[in-house]
Formats: C-alpha cells, sequence, structure tokens
C-alpha cells in the first residue's frame, strides 16, 4: 500500500526550447524539470513533465515524457501519448518556432488552450484531455519505486 504524500507544484525551467520537436529534446526537458524541482523543495521525489513533438517514418507525434527522479538519485521514466498530428499545425509550429498551444489558440480563436484541454483534448473531444494525458505515464514512471527490486 502506498503511503500519503504532499504534492507540491513548482515551476522550473525544462532547459530546452518552448517547443520540443525531437524525442531527446522531450526527455532532457523532463529529467530537467524532475532535478530542477527536487533540489528547489528538498522533496523525496522530483517529478518533471514536458510535451513535444517528434518525428518517426509513420508522421509527426505528440507526445509526453514523465521523468521522476528520487533524493537518491534513482530515476523513474515513462512515455506518454503518441497523437498523430496534422501537418498543417506541424508546419504552422515549425513556421513560427511558436508552441503549439499557441498555434491552437489561433486556429481555434481561443486563449490558453494548453491551460485547458489541449491539442490531445481538443482532437479527442477532451476523451482525453491535456492533465489526463500525463496521468498514466506518471503512474508508469512510479512503478520504479514501487517495483524497485526488479530495478536494481
Amino acid at each position: 500500500m502506498m503511503g500519503e504524500c504532499e504534492i507540491i507544484g513548482v515551476s522550473v525551467s525544462s532547459g530546452v526550447s518552448d517547443m520540443p520537436m525531437s524525442f531527446d529534446e522531450i526527455v532532457n526537458g523532463a529529467k530537467n524539470r524532475a532535478q530542477a524541482a527536487i533540489e528547489l523543495v528538498g522533496a523525496d521525489y522530483g517529478v518533471g513533465l514536458e510535451g513535444g513533438m517528434n518525428d518517426f517514418d509513420l508522421g509527426t507525434f505528440l507526445m509526453g515524457f514523465v521523468a521522476i527522479v528520487d533524493k537518491h538519485g534513482a530515476w523513474g521514466l515513462s512515455i506518454g501519448g503518441g497523437l498523430y498530428m496534422p501537418d498543417k499545425i506541424i508546419k504552422m509550429v515549425r513556421d513560427s518556432g511558436r508552441e503549439l498551444g499557441d498555434v491552437m489558440d489561433e486556429l481555434r480563436g481561443l486563449q490558453n488552450t494548453k491551460k485547458h484541454d489541449g491539442c490531445v483534448g481538443y482532437f479527442t473531444d477532451n476523451l482525453i484531455n491535456r492533465k489526463e494525458s500525463f496521468e498514466k505515464p506518471t503512474i508508469s514512471a512510479l512503478s520504479r519505486f514501487k517495483k524497485k527490486e526488479w530495478f536494481e
């Protein structure tokens, strides 16, 4: 059984571009956030979330990455998402250098898409919203600490 915990949300820099456009950049952003969070708060765990787009042979996918570091330096990692992105949106993000949320705001005539349903929420009609798109990957990353004997 898991014990109780206190969650302290902090805003920290990812150390990568505002709109990561490669898997490596997404991973580095999440790991940088986790490390900065644990150092800032002095917590037992630091959690970093990062989203971005990555090109595969099949096309460009929006994906998330969760990195969790404990106070001993052990890492729990997980990949989330995998939303196939329309070429029009990819082109707008690349050509403008803006974040996906800003491009989605422009296309939809809204504000703060990324703080609400997000791109994932929009394309799935909120069957999966932005928050939910990171929940299962976070649980998966935590499994490294729940079943730590398998990782030692």
